[in-house]
């Protein structure tokens, strides 16, 4: 049902976790499921120098916020505007198609927080 690099993400998660003194700070929550998402992020120069997340809900939904991580930890800021699900999704290996809000999930999380970084 879920590839080898979504299982791997959900167990191995990358950059679980918060920041202390973060430059910016997203929670959100999808209605409908109830999965949500923390994001925590360390700016410099326009650079992503780290990335944090706490994730509470489905497999995908974890393993999307991971593996957003990863891509954009060390990018640019707009590197990571420029981020899309479909990125997200075949980074994890692919999503069943009931499940694609989890990347979703993810990108309502880093656009927040980079809203944050413009204010």
């Amino acid at each position: 049902m879920y590839s080898a690099q979504l299982l791997d993400h959900f167990q191995n998660p990358r950059n679980a976790g918060d920041i202390s003194d973060p430059d910016a700070t997203a929670e959100v929550e999808n209605p409908v499921c109830g999965d949500r998402l923390r994001l925590t992020m360390k700016v410099d120069s326009g650079r992503v120098i780290d990335v944090r997340f706490k994730a509470k809900g489905c497999v995908p939904s974890m393993a999307c916020a991971s593996a957003m991580t990863e891509i954009i930890a060390g990018k640019t800021l707009d590197h990571a505007r420029r981020l899309r699900s479909e990125d997200l999704i075949a980074a994890v290996g692919g999503l069943p198609q009931a499940s694609t809000h989890a990347a979703q999930l993810a990108l309502d999380a880093l656009s927040t927080a980079l809203r944050q970084l413009e204010q």
